[in-house]
């Protein structure tokens, strides 16, 4: 009888938890994802170290897929706050677009535009993209490397910094 009790207890908390994660999401507004292809890759250990200015490293381990995505941010639109399980390379390819940090307590967005890129640590690293215009379209394309079957992202709560 005890053990039904504490199964029927671990069940509702987890079904609490998972229901206040979607109740407390930030969903994006005017943001849209397409993935546009997918690669299955197994260990990957990549350095080029023989170009003394500019090395480049990627290391694996287990099996990853790797995905390129393009987004589509509508005026005065955003991402709404999330994470991903893995690290992207976003680069921005039609206007400009403000990158907040769930971690930055005084909440200054990072600003980049056509031709800049940057790097999303995944990992549980929750940030918020948002286009910088109020009259244009803004468009990145993010390549990642996510572990095997993985949701490619996770809607998270408003860290209250912003």
């Amino acid at each position: 009888m005890k053990r039904k009790w504490i199964l029927a207890t671990a069940i509702g908390l987890l079904s609490l938890v998972v229901t206040a994660s979607v109740v407390l999401a930030t969903p994006g507004s005017g943001f849209t994802a397409v993935q546009q292809w997918k690669g299955v890759f197994d260990d990957i250990n990549l350095q080029v170290v023989d170009m003394p200015a500019h090395v480049v490293k990627i290391k694996t381990k287990g099996v990853s897929d790797v995905y390129v995505t393009r987004n589509a941010i509508a005026p005065s639109g955003h991402s709404g706050w999330h994470t991903h399980p893995g690290p992207s390379l976003v680069i921005v390819t039609e206007g400009e677009v403000l990158v907040y940090d769930g971690d930055d307590l005084s909440c200054t967005p990072a600003h980049y535009t056509v031709g800049q890129g940057f790097v999303d640590e995944g990992g549980g690293h929750v940030h918020l993209v948002e286009n910088a215009s109020d009259t244009e379209v803004a468009e990145t394309v993010a390549v990642q490397f996510l572990p095997e079957g993985a949701t490619r992202r996770i809607d998270m709560p408003d860290p209250g910094n912003c």
